[in-house]
């Protein structure tokens, strides 16, 4: 979750792990109940990547690379589109034949997803934000991870101030509700 180093190193392994969780579900057999821990598991580290990066990664495209705001809103859009998804995988069982089309859908978007950035919005940043600017993101980034919701909610606001204000409270829940039921433990 919290990797260390500017906020496209950061960033990028969190990549790294997302694709590493769909590959450990894709390797068991359909119906295994691991695949349910482990897209529990996904699901939580989704929600907050992608919970950080509107609290801090967009409003810096915002405002420092040319065109940010097109590029901003189409990213979260993206995630808009992937946490619906999340929340009809949540509480599916592995069974369940939703599972494997939800998780297929996600993968396919959430890989797309992480293309455009590495390859479009990454270099575009890294090009126009000196090294502390990325290195103080990074940061950032790191510290709203800790504090996120482990849990899709879709009609959360997904840009500041709103994201700033409501998603630590939802975390805390979020977060307490993991520890009750054992959710994201492996």
């Amino acid at each position: 979750m919290g990797h260390g180093g500017n906020v496209i190193a950061e960033l990028t392994t969190d990549h790294r792990e997302v694709d590493e969780l769909f590959e450990k579900i894709e390797v068991l057999p359909v119906g295994d109940k691991r695949r349910r821990k482990l897209a529990d598991e996904l699901t939580i580290e989704l929600v907050r990547h992608s919970v950080a990066e509107e609290m801090h990664l967009y409003p810096a495209v915002r405002k420092h690379v040319d065109g940010g705001d097109w590029i901003a809103d189409k990213e979260i859009a993206d995630h808009a589109e992937a946490e619906q998804h999340l929340k009809g995988l949540e509480g599916l069982a592995a069974d369940d034949p939703q599972f494997d089309h939800l998780v297929a859908k996600l993968r396919l978007e959430v890989s797309e997803h992480i293309r455009d950035e590495e390859e479009r919005l990454f270099p575009l940043l890294v090009a126009a934000c000196t090294p502390e600017a990325l290195n103080d993101l990074g940061d950032k980034v790191r510290a709203a991870k800790r504090t996120a919701p482990t849990r899709p909610h879709p009609a959360a606001p997904d840009t500041p101030p709103g994201n700033r204000l409501v998603g630590p409270g939802v975390g805390l829940v979020d977060r307490a509700r993991d520890l009750l039921t054992g959710r994201g433990k492996s």
